[in-house]
């Protein structure tokens, strides 16, 4: 699976090697604040919990990973983006309905890239594969992301808790039906 440039940025699905890139993104208390309150991730927690957690929804064939989002101009790494089934982590996935999720650099907020990349993203997918759905969480006081949601098309759902095996929480869920 290859995504195409948009207008200003650039894709690459990331891996174990990019271990260095994810704490980079990791050690600003700002941009962790709605993940887990501010708190910063360590090198042992990338290597032991997030780059295996990534490996096992990791499917590049099918576009599942998190893909590295650069700057095409400079090549600069800002943030990611995040593809995979919905509630993979729980007994019951769902298959058509793909979870789009973003974290990026503080620097780069507020210029659209977010949204940029999100929405190359998931047009490449919408149109080459077989998706019903794309859902986005966030926590409810997370503006930002609920913004980048709504600009994707999404609708809000429901407010509900999250499962997930880092932790639970209460979050707000968007979702937009694929019709391309």
């Amino acid at each position: 699976m290859n995504i195409n440039n948009s207008e200003r940025l650039n894709f690459k699905l990331m891996g174990a090697k990019d271990a260095m890139l994810l704490f980079e993104l990791d050690q600003d208390a700002a941009v962790m604040k709605y993940i887990n309150g501010g708190k910063l991730t360590s090198m042992k927690e990338i290597k032991e919990v997030y780059i295996p957690r990534m490996a096992e929804y990791t499917r590049a064939e099918k576009g599942w990973g998190l893909w590295q989002v650069n700057v095409t101009n400079t090549q600069e790494f800002i943030g990611w983006i995040l593809v995979r089934p919905m509630h993979f982590f729980s007994e019951q996935p769902q298959w058509n309905n793909w979870e789009l999720g973003w974290r990026f650099k503080q620097a780069s907020w507020g210029k659209g890239y977010a949204t940029e990349a999100a929405k190359q993203i998931m047009n490449t997918l919408a149109s080459t594969q077989s998706v019903k759905y794309f859902s986005a969480i966030a926590v409810p006081d997370n503006l930002a992301s609920i913004n980048i949601m709504k600009k994707l098309g999404m609708q809000y759902l429901k407010t509900d808790l999250h499962q997930d095996p880092l932790g639970d929480m209460k979050v707000v869920y968007y979702q937009v039906s694929n019709c391309l």
